[in-house]
């Protein structure tokens, strides 16, 4: 399987270092971490970014795909060109190659090009897909899922954690139409239902761990290390502190104590994405 590292989405928010660790202006820069994979069976996306129609009408009532809150908050840039089928269009490839996309979370920065692929299977967690869902009661499940970007999928396939474990996580294997190499690790903590996904590469494993750390200091270390803003976001957005902190806390330990066995990323570290998209060590 070949791996592509693609950044659907960038943000911008005001607070320079203060955010991303190293940006020198008033404004920092992280992404949106995306990978699209080569198999046998076709293409498999994990996550999205934001899609072609949150970059056309982002605000549009009654039901916008993202909050005039969240977009300044992040103070996100809407790019046509850094959307998953345009970026797969330029690698050579039709977007109907996709066949599966797999969801850390339905966060709307995670999950915004899912209309973009109508014929893909998309999987995810059971509890992510209740709690988007159901009642969004709260200023954070209201300006996080928004059913407007997801509301013509119908092809789902759901699952609960239990499964064979994985480097002593429990993991849900046998994905629907997907190659064994390719699992869902549940990491609740962000959200009820967060995932990360496990590919066997031939050089050991890859984890996309989505949301579950948002910074680079936060692995590969013996002690977290995050900046105040992402370490502010985090809190914010977390709904079980206990468990989002316990399942980085083992990552953590992993992409120590396994460096050469397992390659951990997030969702939106822009160093990460440049090491990752350049071939160079994490």
């Amino acid at each position: 399987m070949r791996i592509h590292h693609l950044n659907c989405g960038t943000d911008c928010p005001f607070g320079g270092a203060f955010f991303d660790g190293r940006s020198l202006g008033l404004t920092g820069r992280l992404v949106c971490h995306c990978l699209l994979i080569e198999t046998n069976d076709g293409l498999v996306l994990i996550d999205t970014g934001y899609g072609l129609k949150d970059v056309d009408h982002p605000h549009r009532p009654p039901d916008p795909r993202i909050t005039k809150t969240m977009r300044s908050l992040l103070n996100i840039k809407l790019r046509e060109e850094e959307t998953a089928i345009r970026q797969i269009q330029r690698l050579g490839f039709n977007p109907s190659d996709v066949r599966h996309i797999l969801l850390t979370h339905l966060d709307f920065d995670h999950a915004g090009g899912l209309e973009d692929f109508p014929h893909a299977t998309i999987h995810l967690m059971d509890a992510e897909f209740t709690a988007a869902t159901g009642p969004r009661r709260g200023f954070v499940p209201r300006n996080r899922y928004r059913p407007a970007q997801f509301n013509e999928v119908d092809k789902w396939r759901r699952y609960s954690g239990n499964g064979e474990a994985w480097f002593g996580f429990p993991a849900v294997r046998a994905l629907e139409g997907l190659p064994p190499e390719i699992l869902f690790v549940p990491l609740p903590g962000h959200t009820w239902g967060h995932a990360g996904i496990a590919i066997q590469a031939d050089d050991g494993w890859f984890l996309h761990a989505g949301d579950a750390y948002f910074y680079r200091g936060e692995m590969r270390g013996p002690r977290r290390k995050c900046t105040p803003g992402l370490r502010g976001y985090q809190n914010l957005m977390e709904v079980d502190r206990s468990a989002r902190l316990s399942n980085q806390e083992r990552l953590r330990r992993l992409s120590v104590e396994k460096s050469g066995e397992v390659r951990i990323i997030c969702a939106h570290d822009p160093v990460e994405f440049e090491a990752c998209a350049a071939g160079r060590p994490l």
